[in-house]
């Protein structure tokens, strides 16, 4: 084929003149159409049987470079010749002196066999996409996709559970409050019932009590109480409860029991004493009258004498004592209240 005419030749790099011409003018190349030769002999790209190492490497670079969008079908692109002006190609070493290299372009080395006879769009497919012809980037982006969303959804299931067990963890602490309260509720009522049962029966009790039990007279004043001091009683301080009244007002029995002692005793006066089947004692004192003899049984609410004034006193009244087993004296009001009776 014909050329224009050759363009200036350039120094070679590798030439002892451009060591030593530095100084040497340079002259602009404009390459044309016609001025560039046809690729030669060992530069064509049809022989590249020793390159097939570097043909897989690029694949795999095409592959990774083109992602997820899509891969370009390699076997479509037409080769691309790549030429040279004769005065640097005819400068360049022989790629057959270089390192390394010279074993890949030699025509006597045995040829590499290629890693995977399989197009570039064919990767990573499976036979199955293969068969329906799917595209290899749109397979890999759809995986990729694919692999995304059930991350994605592994990541949702997780914050779901998370959020599920924090809410069951939440109820559960609501419910144990809430049974906490209930059962302290409960035991409140359950306290208050109990205390008010306990009123009910204390009360019932000394309803009883008060029906088998009965104050000494119906008609009086307080006048003076128990453990008073005073120069009115010989011993210093009050023994007993003063029922104040009119003159021959009733004194009854304040429960069922024996008359051990009736007649007159020193300050007494006439004083009655009446045993209870427990061994209290009840004194009567300052009577008017005795109604009742030593051995009588009485019961609640008998007439056993008349209220007067004998023996030491400052008026009209009955003087009453309690008095355990044993003798010793002890407050009748206190008494006549555990009975159910108020004074």
């Amino acid at each position: 084929m014909a050329s224009n005419k050759p363009a200036p030749e350039a120094p070679s790099p590798f030439s002892a003149d451009s060591f030593g011409e530095a100084e040497r003018s340079w002259e602009e190349w404009n390459p044309t159409e016609e001025s560039i030769r046809p690729v030669r002999g060992r530069h064509r790209v049809a022989k590249q049987r020793g390159l097939a190492r570097s043909s897989t490497v690029l694949g795999v670079g095409v592959i990774a470079a083109v992602g997820a969008g899509g891969m370009a079908t390699a076997q479509d692109k037409a080769p691309v010749s790549i030429s040279l002006p004769d005065s640097i190609a005819d400068n360049l070493p022989d790629a057959k002196s270089l390192p390394g290299v010279g074993s890949f372009m030699s025509d006597d080395a045995e040829p590499v066999p290629v890693a995977a006879a399989a197009p570039l769009t064919n990767a990573g497919l499976t036979s199955a996409e293969a068969e329906q012809g799917t595209d290899a980037g749109e397979a890999l982006r759809a995986r990729i996709l694919q692999q995304a969303e059930q991350q994605q959804a592994a990541a949702d299931a997780e914050a779901k559970a998370a959020a599920e067990k924090a809410a069951a963890e939440k109820a559960a602490e609501e419910a144990r409050k809430q049974q906490d309260q209930a059962e302290a509720e409960a035991a409140a009522k359950k306290k208050a019932a109990e205390e008010a049962a306990a009123k009910k029966k204390e009360a019932e009790r000394l309803a009883k009590l008060a029906a088998s039990f009965s104050l000494p007279t119906s008609s009086y004043t307080i006048t003076s109480t128990y453990g008073q001091s005073g120069a009115l009683w010989s011993s210093g301080q009050h023994t007993g409860l003063d029922f104040a009244g009119s003159a021959g007002t009733p004194i009854k029995a304040v429960h069922g029991g024996t008359i051990t002692s009736a007649g007159y005793s020193g300050s007494y006066g006439y004083r009655t004493v009446l045993q209870l089947e427990d061994g209290t004692e009840i004194w009567y004192a300052h009577q008017s009258s005795i109604d009742v003899s030593i051995g009588q049984k009485v019961t609640t609410g008998e007439t056993i004498g008349r209220m007067g004034a004998t023996g030491n006193v400052t008026g009209v009244h009955l003087h009453m004592e309690v008095r355990t087993a044993g003798g010793s004296a002890m407050d009748p009001m206190a008494w006549l209240n555990s009975k159910g009776l108020n004074v």
